[in-house]
């Protein structure tokens, strides 16, 4: 039986007929194996994120706009609608619109936030089910969390949790049910999973003990959760509405969550390693340039294996997330996963490359920048220009706007000003400005976006992506990005990765932007 007709089945056994099929598993984590990818196996889409709902009519399939090409590639048209988000759009919202208000929508419980979950009960029925039936049962072994060092860190697990603990009553206890959070607060990582350092864990921190639950012992955690008498603080946006019903009335809502801010402010020894971190990522993506440049008959395979192995010379673990090496109209797409054989680099090909690593502090580095086999064509020359000139402007927002805080939401809708403001020749920004980086290449706070949660201000020692891109289905994309930091009222970039000078045209930038570009590299 194929997986449509599993869910279909289980849609008649269980009398819904609306089912939200999620990208997801139970930790809620953003990437996801395909393995345990349910909306993958049903739709065939295999984006890091992007949920599936199933109707009596179609399959819809929701997606941002970093994968509206790649989602119409993927799918059968004649089972699944594509519902493209456009910037600003909230997928709730569009979920929302193709369930009739009379009707039931089925959830799996252990697959969606209970923030998310109270948004649909505020305007739907909703039936919880706490199993999926495309779930891959298999217990698969992994290998033990490694501890990081202090000199990584900053502090250690136990300062940390004193930290916390110390603002809790004898009566209360926080549950952590973020992977980020439980692998920062604990110090430990575990690289088992491609492109990825979290470990799979939950914990409990209580007065003056914490607790920590791997997956052999969840069946302990169900039990603590059901029979404590202690008032458990949550995070609504990571705790899953399974774990939420085993409190039955326990629960109650942390205002701030303080781990999430704790782990978003890094701190020097953090700040320091990324540092090192970024230039070991400098080196491989340069290396890659060199690559690229000085061989012929090379293709977008070739020279994502060849990155891997440029990495691992630096001493990474791993890949923070798959790279993206995409070629001519293949750099359209703005998360194009391919890397392809076939796609030979020839002259006069432009070649997107995003890509970003694990080394031994297991904290993310993320980068892209944009090369040009032999002479790039005008056009090719204006949209990079064009690029620069976002990423330079973003980059010194602060410089120019220093009397007030920074907000990423400033930050994002200046750029997006400017790209609406200007002839881009029928490309498109289609996505956030940027996001946070830390245990995860994806972090939050900070965020850079036109939606709700980039509105809280940029504070010291928090890290984030600026990465301005213009895009045109059959043409090419172009995106450049930098990771940075805040500090001291200022932005300040990881990256020190050269700019392509055969690919700026120079008489396109302000005289304040060649002053800002002489901090970078230009070769």
């Amino acid at each position: 039986m194929d997986n449509f007709a599993i869910i279909k089945n289980f849609m008649i056994n269980h009398k819904v007929n609306y089912l939200l099929v999620n990208s997801t598993n139970e930790f809620l984590v953003e990437y996801n194996t395909l393995e345990e990818n349910s909306r993958y196996k049903l739709t065939n889409f295999s984006g890091s994120t992007g949920e599936a709902l199933v109707s009596p009519e179609t399959i819809y399939l929701f997606v941002d706009g970093r994968y509206h090409i790649q989602a119409d590639q993927e799918v059968d048209h004649n089972k699944i609608t594509v519902v493209k988000l456009q910037t600003g759009q909230k997928f709730i919202d569009e979920l929302l619109k193709r369930i009739p208000e009379q009707e039931t929508l089925g959830v799996f419980s252990k697959k969606i936030s209970l923030k998310k979950a109270e948004e649909i009960l505020s305007k739907r029925q909703v039936k919880f089910l706490d199993e999926d039936p495309l779930d891959n049962n298999k217990k698969i072994s992994t290998p033990d969390n490694i501890l990081i060092d202090k000199k990584y860190s900053g502090f250690t697990a136990n300062e940390k949790i004193s930290k916390i603990s110390q603002n809790l009553t004898d009566d209360e206890a926080i549950y952590i049910t973020d992977l980020d959070e439980v692998s920062y607060i604990f110090n430990m990582r575990n690289y088992s999973q491609k492109y990825s350092a979290k470990i799979n864990a939950k914990a409990i921190i209580l007065k003056d003990n914490s607790i920590l639950f791997t997956p052999n012992k969840m069946h302990s955690l169900e039990e603590f959760l059901k029979s404590t008498q202690k008032t458990i603080l949550i995070d609504k946006s990571s705790i899953n509405v399974f774990d939420y019903n085993l409190l039955s009335g326990k629960a109650e809502e942390l205002i701030e969550n303080p781990i999430k801010l704790m782990k978003a402010r890094k701190n020097n020894a953090e700040l320091e390693h990324l540092k090192e971190a970024f230039n070991k990522t400098d080196i491989a993506v340069s290396a890659i340039r060199n690559f690229i440049y000085n061989n012929e008959n090379i293709s977008e395979y070739d020279i994502a294996t060849r990155l891997e192995e440029e990495f691992k010379k630096q001493g990474a673990v791993g890949l923070s997330f798959k790279s993206i090496v995409a070629k001519d109209k293949n750099s359209a797409l703005a998360h194009y996963s391919k890397s392809s054989k076939e796609e030979i680099i020839t002259d006069g090909s432009l070649i997107l490359i995003d890509c970003g690593a694990y080394f031994e502090g297991g904290l993310a580095t993320d980068i892209t920048r944009v090369f040009v086999k032999g002479d790039p064509t005008k056009l090719q020359k204006k949209i990079y220009t064009l690029v620069l000139k976002a990423f330079l402007n973003a980059f010194n927002f602060a410089k120019v706007n220093s009397e007030r805080p920074i907000i990423g939401y400033d930050i994002d809708k200046s750029i997006r000003d400017f790209f609406d403001t200007t002839d881009t020749e029928g490309f498109i920004f289609n996505h956030g400005l940027g996001h946070g980086i830390g245990i995860n290449v994806h972090e939050y706070p900070p965020n850079l976006s036109s939606g709700e949660i980039a509105q809280t201000p940029i504070l010291d020692g928090m890290c984030f992506s600026i990465e301005p891109g213009l895009y045109k289905e059959g043409a090419f994309g172009v995106r450049l990005e930098n990771s940075c930091y805040f500090k001291d009222n200022d932005i300040h970039s990881f990256v020190n990765m050269n700019y392509e000078k055969k690919l700026i045209d120079f008489d396109m930038l302000t005289e304040q932007e060649k002053q800002w570009l002489q901090e970078f590299e230009v070769k």
